[in-house]
């Protein structure tokens, strides 16, 4: 309809619209004047623009900005009860689930220990950990737009099922996603947790800004997410990323990768290569006598990161330096094949490494790569699967909820 055309005063106004709930979102509560300057409206349009978006329950007044001479301005911040999403982290153990308003701002969050339960019980599972977090949040499964979850692998496009994760019992069920939609009254969405990862901190964190971004995760397993001209590559099954069952020098060819469910890089740096190193190197001391593969590792990159930056290389030093060589093999492939801008390194093993564990990574990768981006640490690291998930639904959300041409 000519109503609905691109430069008409409908479609006009809905984009001053938008950019003034973008511009409360990022900076907070702002007055009628200090709106208008930041998009260029004249204070009569301004204070339309803001009676129109406090009719339709998009913003609201906050109180007054002091200590300026004169009357005290009016500020007005999104409504952040406009709009409610959730977002799901999901692995083999447990699962997390949280909810949060339009603005961002988490109200809610559960947290649902799985280890055990039957496969049978997924559906049970996803909606009681969705539930749960509802709840916390005192609100109603109607009360929620949409709702994002992150697994390890990724849901394949042309088939509907989970590839990718062999260790999350119950979730290769071709029939789990239409089950979900059944009792769920909201969109459902699906996205591998790595990827989730990326997008928390292309929005959040280390990647703001940056386009051409390679993102590699080293917690129980490696992976990747690759962002081209800024949106997410996720290949024709969903599998791009997936690096831990890439090939590499180093490590010996495993066949059947899906089967094994491990792969060359995975076993040359990933979360079972840490307490190995140690043996080797004679430092035995610094491997727990128990825990999970990612605790181990866990546990001796930090104690190899705290005697290297308190000046002890010897035997740990070296730890890093042939853990670094492994991480940058991998790296150097995927810097081959995307040329990035920057490479963030995320999760916990990256994290518990420091700087000592990244700068060897630099250094090793700068030999093997023709290209040389700059490696940047996560700055997401409150979980950053579920921060991704929120912040997945956020942005879809937001579009529909803050679209004031319909």
């Amino acid at each position: 309809m000519a109503g609905n055309t691109p430069g008409t005063p409908s479609v006009l106004r809905a984009m001053n619209d938008r950019a003034a709930l973008d511009l409360l979102l990022e900076h907070g509560p702002l007055s009628r004047t200090r709106i208008g300057k930041l998009t260029g409206l004249s204070k009569p349009t301004a204070s339309q623009l803001l009676a129109r978006l406090e009719a339709a329950g998009l913003v609201v007044a906050t109180g007054t900005a002091a200590g300026r001479p004169g009357p005290n301005a009016q500020l007005y911040a999104v409504n952040a009860a406009a709009a409610h999403v959730a977002g799901l982290d999901v692995n083999a153990h447990r699962i997390v689930a949280a909810v949060a308003d339009v603005t961002g701002e988490t109200v809610g969050e559960f947290e649902l220990r799985t280890p055990g339960r039957r496969a049978e019980s997924v559906v049970r599972q996803v909606t009681g950990a969705l539930d749960g977090a509802i709840a916390e949040a005192g609100l109603t499964r109607a009360d929620v737009h949409r709702v994002v979850i992150g697994t390890p692998g990724a849901f394949d496009p042309n088939t509907g099922r989970l590839r990718y994760a062999s260790h999350l019992p119950g979730w290769h069920s071709p029939a789990l996603l239409d089950e979900l939609a059944a009792v769920l009254p909201m969109p459902v969405e699906y996205e591998n947790d790595v990827n989730l990862v990326a997008m928390a901190e292309q929005r959040r964190g280390a990647a703001r800004g940056h386009d051409d971004f390679v993102l590699l995760w080293n917690e129980e397993g490696l992976g990747a997410a690759l962002v081209i001209n800024g949106r997410l590559h996720r290949g024709f099954t969903g599998g791009a990323g997936e690096v831990g069952f890439l090939p590499v020098p180093g490590a010996p060819l495993v066949r059947q990768v899906t089967k094994a469910n491990a792969g060359g890089f995975q076993e040359l740096a990933g979360a079972q290569a840490p307490a190995r190193l140690a043996r080797e190197l004679g430092v035995e001391e610094a491997v727990p006598g128990s825990g999970t593969h990612h605790e181990i590792a866990a546990a001796v990159i930090g104690r190899a990161a705290e005697a290297v930056e308190a000046g002890e290389e010897g035997p740990y030093g070296l730890l890093l330096d042939r853990l670094a060589t492994g991480l940058a093999t991998g790296l150097a492939s995927l810097v081959a094949v995307l040329d990035p801008e920057v490479v963030v390194l995320s999760g916990e093993l990256f994290s518990r490494g420091g700087k000592p564990l990244r700068e060897r990574v630099a250094a090793e990768l700068a030999e093997l790569a023709a290209s040389r981006p700059r490696l940047l640490a996560g700055d997401v690291t409150h979980r950053p699967v579920l921060r991704g998930a929120l912040e997945s639904a956020l942005a879809t959300t937001r579009d529909e909820v803050f679209d004031t041409s319909r």
